[in-house]
């Protein structure tokens, strides 16, 4: 399996956990912050946490009690997870010093009694000693020198009934990245804050067709110190095609349940639909549509993913909407979803999309019938009952409205709680 690692010459630190350690202690990731007063505000809607619940677990019904796993939790993750959901024991491990400090500041200063806060290695998550339903590790796989064990540890500690959320760099659209970073061993740049601030200023002379250019403009690790040196002076650090990362999922004894943002892997969505590829890409079984459409995009920079045990039965898990009846689905909007009514296509009412897709293609045009429908969502009614309720309901409308729900489900703008007729 193919996966990106720096050069040998620089192996003497690669290799070894400790500068991963020390990078962080001097450049803790994400910046620390202070207060979460308006995050724990956004998630004291009822609506919210359901649609979260249900995006992991469709077919189950939603329960607050849930023991969970922050694996690499650095500054504030693991702080969020216990102040959203306080009815959940959260477990949280970092090997950063730095982090852990700043953890349990937040602990304290929030009364986050439910965090239970630990400074390890992930790849010793096992002396733990525990189980968990959830387990979230984001942004840090792809930072150990093996990361199938550190996989492979954190399968270990997961419930034979519990998911995993997790987040590795994208191998193609990192490309201007990895540029930067060989760029970057060749001149011997530092971690000092001088060292950044000399290269912050020279990345603006960068040419706008680099490859680099377009995540200059747009994502935020370029906008702060401690977010440039993490993206360009880490000092170990790979990436992941689609196809690389199945094979590293299932080598770990993992199944892929869904992405957790899928409306770009999917060929069904955005303008690639309309193309001559499109029925072609859509017939492909879903591993290979989605390395496709990986190709085809080019622009990924991580995958976030959904995945269980492969032990675990799929039907407690994974919503195949061809198996269920459709109409007995309670739709639950993504806080990511937006209704925009201005300046949309001719004959629409509005424009739906989800604000974490980057793809400007990933939109969906709806008129006004369509437009009733996404307005009756309310996180209680099933699609049949908004369907029915609807003044211009006839056979036909009640088929086009299950079709509908569908798309909104494929391009991200709600979820389904599917547990009333599991």
């Amino acid at each position: 399996m193919y996966m990106y690692t720096r050069p040998a010459h620089n192996k003497k630190t690669a290799d070894n956990a400790g500068a991963v350690e020390s990078f962080y202690d001097h450049h803790p990731y994400p910046p620390p912050v202070q207060d979460l007063d308006g995050y724990r505000e956004r998630w004291q809607d009822p609506q919210r946490r359901h649609a979260e619940y249900h995006l992991f677990w469709p077919t189950r019904p939603y329960r607050e009690e849930l023991s969970i796993l922050v694996a690499g939790c650095g500054t504030a993750q693991a702080a969020r997870h216990a102040l959203r959901q306080p009815a959940a024991h959260v477990v949280c491990i970092d090997i950063s010093t730095t982090s852990i400090q700043h953890t349990k500041e937040l602990k304290q200063r929030y009364n986050l009694t439910n965090l239970e806060v630990h400074q390890m290695a992930l790849e010793k998550v096992g002396e733990l000693g525990q189980k968990f339903d959830k387990v979230i590790c984001t942004g840090v796989l792809h930072h150990l020198t093996d990361p199938d064990t550190g996989l492979q540890a954190l399968r270990d500690t997961l419930k034979p009934d519990g998911i995993m959320h997790l987040m590795v760099y994208a191998a193609y659209g990192r490309t201007g990245v990895y540029m930067l970073q060989e760029y970057c061993r060749r001149l011997n740049v530092g971690i000092t804050d001088q060292e950044i601030n000399d290269l912050a200023n020279t990345l603006m002379a960068i040419p706008a067709d680099h490859p680099l250019a377009p995540l200059l403009g747009r994502a935020a690790d370029f906008r702060t110190k401690v977010g440039l040196a993490d993206a360009l002076l880490h000092p170990q650090d790979r990436a992941y095609t689609v196809a690389q990362l199945f094979d590293f999922i299932e080598q770990a004894g993992l199944s892929f349940d869904r992405w957790l943002f899928q409306a770009p892997y999917l060929a069904k969505c955005g303008k690639i639909a309309g193309t001559p590829h499109g029925g072609r890409l859509s017939g492909l079984p879903p591993a290979e549509q989605y390395a496709a459409m990986e190709l085809l995009r080019g622009t990924m920079v991580r995958h976030s993913l959904i995945v269980s045990r492969s032990d675990a039965p799929a039907d407690d898990h994974i919503l195949r909407l061809e198996d269920r009846p459709r109409q007995q689905f309670v739709p639950i909007r993504r806080h990511e979803a937006l209704c925009v009514e201005e300046r949309v296509p001719p004959q629409a009412a509005a424009v739906l999309l989800n604000q974490s897709n980057n793809d400007a293609d990933l939109f969906l045009a709806i008129d006004n019938k369509e437009k009733r429908w996404f307005e009756a969502i309310d996180g209680q009614r099933t699609i049949g009952e908004i369907l029915d309720r609807d003044p211009g309901r006839n056979e036909q409308s009640a088929k086009d409205g299950c079709h509908f729900f569908e798309k909104l489900w494929w391009y991200d703008l709600v979820v389904f709680d599917a547990s009333a007729n599991g």
